[in-house]
């Protein structure tokens, strides 16, 4: 019996779901249907591969290598598929574009439509999701872009620098956190900062350009959303930092908040384009980087 990419694209999903239920809705596919095909992987492997439990499935030890194994293997059948496509002249089929969540809300209306214009072939699938869980899912074959502030840091990845997003000062023009005097980011007092909650990059650039910040002061916070960070300024909770990519496409309450930029000291992101260094679409990718790059704050459409 020989091993098929069918059954190997059943085990990762096991794998990653833990449950025969969702891995088999994952796949699209009946959950019998699934168990048959991991048996069958279990009888040409000469292996188990999974312990079946009442809560779920659990891979063995042996499993988890032939899982790894098998997601270098998918990875590479997906290398060879982009290397079809990239025979011709345009991007064009399936493409799977990761973007982080405080970039995707305001570089996406205008982008999709871009895209849909220059390559109208291209079937864009968007994930948005933290940093941390894209640059993983790309360098697993998951994703075949993703849309982040760079650098990433990856081995696996070629990173594209495509713009740099500045940071503006958003304060409440009343109220105790109505602050004047602040000339740079590293003024800014630990106790007025809001910020989005653990494991958003951006929280994580707001605290690197404050400098040396005092990290036990600041608020704890469960808010996901620029928008709702915004709205908590409005009423005068506090300040924050803003990135231009934000400010340029989302409204603000000019009667309530007051944006001060910090000049020659301004802080900023950059936004970049990475993918697989294996990718052999990496002249279709930097094609893809120009338009995003059309899209930052400023810069003219075509």
């Amino acid at each position: 019996m020989k091993i098929t990419l069918r059954q190997l694209r059943y085990l990762e999903a096991l794998a990653t779901e833990r449950h025969f239920g969702r891995a088999a809705e994952r796949c699209a596919v009946s959950q019998p249907a699934l168990s048959a095909q991991i048996r069958d992987l279990e009888a040409a492997l000469t292996v188990t591969l999974v312990e079946r439990t009442s809560s779920g499935a659990r891979l063995t030890r042996v499993g988890e290598e032939i899982v790894a194994r098998a997601r270098s293997i998918l990875t590479e059948v997906g290398d060879l598929e982009a290397f079809a496509r990239a025979r011709g002249a345009a991007l064009a089929g399936p493409l799977r574009l990761g973007v982080i969540p405080s970039i995707a809300p305001f570089l996406l209306p205008t982008l999709l439509p871009r895209a849909a214009a220059r390559f109208p072939d291209l079937q864009l699938e968007i994930r948005e999701t933290v940093t941390a869980t894209l640059v993983e899912e790309l360098a697993a074959g998951d994703l075949d872009l993703v849309v982040a502030s760079v650098p990433l840091g990856h081995p696996a990845l070629t990173e594209l620098a495509l713009f740099d997003d500045a940071f503006v000062l958003a304060a409440p023009r009343r109220g105790p956190f109505a602050l004047a005097g602040i000339a740079s980011a590293a003024d800014i007092p630990a106790d007025a900062l809001l910020l989005l909650e653990d494991g958003h990059c951006l929280r994580d650039q707001t605290l690197a350009v404050c400098g040396a910040i005092d990290a036990r002061r600041l608020r704890s916070s469960g808010v996901t959303s620029l928008t709702t960070i915004l709205q908590l300024v409005a009423a005068g909770q506090g300040l924050t930092l803003l990135p231009d990519l934000f400010l340029a496409t989302v409204p603000f309450d000019a009667d309530n908040i007051r944006l001060t930029r910090f000049g020659d000291q301004e802080p900023r992101r950059t936004v970049g384009l990475a993918w697989r260094r294996t990718n052999p679409l990496a002249e279709e990718f930097r094609r893809f980087g120009d338009l995003v790059r059309a899209c930052a704050p400023g810069v003219e459409g075509d």
